[in-house]
C-alpha cells in the first residue's frame, strides 16, 4: 500500500511583529512573494496574519486579507487562510464579540476565498520562559466557548474546515465535544501544538505526541492531525509524525523568536525530513479530498 501523502503547511508570519521575529513578511507584496515561493517548494497550505501597511501591526480586516489571498490563489493552487484578532488586546477598546472576531472570516468565505478557518477550542497562557526570568508577563490567549461555537456555526453553514490548535489536552476534549453538536460541520484538523520556549502544553517529545494521539483516538477517531507549535523546533518529531500518518506545519510564526532563517529554508528542511521518513508531499487537491471524507 502506498504511503499517504503528507500535508505541509507553512505559517509565514504570525502576530509577533518584526521586533520579535525580524524575518517575517509583513507588507502585502512580501506575504505574496513568500507564499508563492513556499507553494513552489511543495507547501499545500499557507497560513498568514494580515498587517496594517501603515502601522505595521496585525489587523484582521477583509480589505487587507482579500487581495493578498486573491493574488496567491491566482498563481498557485493552495489552501490559504488567515487568523482571528485576539478576543481582547491593546488594539481593541473593549473585548470583541464572536461576530466581531469572525467578521473577516465571514466575508472571506462568502467571497469564496477561504476553505479553512482558525477555530481554537480553548484558552491558555502564552508566557515565554525568557520573558518570565526578566519579570515580563505573558498574556492569556482567550477563546470563550461562545466564540468557539460561533466558529463551528460558520463551518456548519459554509462548509469550511475548522483548524484546531491544540495547546493543551483540554482543547482536544472541548473541541471534539463541541464539534459533535454541529452536525454537518466539516471535520476539523487537529494541530498538535508543542513548544520549547513557551510554557504551555508539551515539549516536542515522542511521549507527548503519543499521549495526544491516544487522546485523539478516544475523542475524535480517524481525524487528520499535524505537528506544529510556537517557539519550537520540531526536529525528529517530523519523521515520527510522518511514520504515524500525520502532517507537518513549520514557518516563522512557529519558530523560536529571532529565527535567523526564512520560511523557504524552514520548509526545505521539513521537506527533507518528510522525504527521509519515506513520505511525499500532498497537493492541495489531495488535502481537500481527505477533508471531504466523513
Amino acid at each position: 500500500m502506498p504511503t499517504p501523502a503528507t500535508w505541509l503547511e507553512v505559517a509565514i508570519n504570525g502576530p509577533w511583529s518584526r521586533v520579535r521575529q525580524p524575518n517575517i513578511p509583513v507588507q502585502a507584496d512580501e506575504i505574496v512573494e513568500a507564499a508563492l515561493a513556499c507553494a513552489d517548494e511543495g507547501a499545500s497550505i499557507i497560513h498568514f496574519h494580515a498587517y496594517d501597511p501603515v502601522s505595521g501591526r496585525q489587523r484582521d480586516d477583509y480589505d487587507i486579507y482579500a487581495p493578498i489571498i486573491e493574488r496567491i490563489r491566482t498563481k498557485a493552487d493552495v489552501i490559504c487562510y488567515g487568523t482571528l484578532p485576539f478576543a481582547g488586546s491593546v488594539d481593541a477598546l473593549k473585548p470583541l464579540t464572536p461576530a466581531e472576531r469572525y467578521g473577516a472570516v465571514d466575508k472571506l468565505v462568502r467571497a469564496g476565498l477561504i476553505e479553512w478557518s482558525v477555530v481554537d477550542p480553548g484558552s491558555t497562557n502564552i508566557s515565554q520562559y525568557e520573558d518570565m526570568t526578566g519579570g515580563k508577563e505573558g498574556f492569556v490567549y482567550s477563546n470563550p466557548e461562545s466564540h468557539i461555537r460561533y466558529g463551528l456555526q460558520l463551518a456548519q453553514q459554509h462548509g469550511i474546515n475548522p483548524s484546531y490548535a491544540i495547546y493543551e489536552p483540554g482543547f482536544m476534549r472541548l473541541g471534539a465535544a463541541l464539534h459533535r453538536l454541529y452536525p454537518g460541520a466539516p471535520r476539523p484538523v487537529y494541530r498538535l501544538m508543542f513548544s520549547q520556549t513557551i510554557a504551555f502544553g508539551f515539549p516536542p517529545s515522542h511521549w507527548a505526541l503519543h499521549a495526544y494521539l491516544k487522546l485523539l483516538e478516544q475523542e475524535h477517531p480517524g481525524s487528520p492531525w499535524m505537528v506544529a507549535g510556537l517557539g519550537v523546533e520540531l526536529g525528529e518529531l517530523i519523521e515520527e509524525a510522518v511514520s504515524l500518518g500525520g502532517h507537518v506545519r513549520v514557518g516563522l510564526e512557529d519558530s523560536p523568536m529571532g529565527c535567523a532563517h526564512d520560511n523557504l529554508y524552514l520548509l526545505r528542511q521539513a521537506r527533507q525530513r518528510i522525504e527521509s521518513a519515506g513520505g511525499h508531499l500532498a497537493t492541495a487537491a489531495q488535502v481537500r479530498e481527505r477533508m471531504r471524507q466523513p
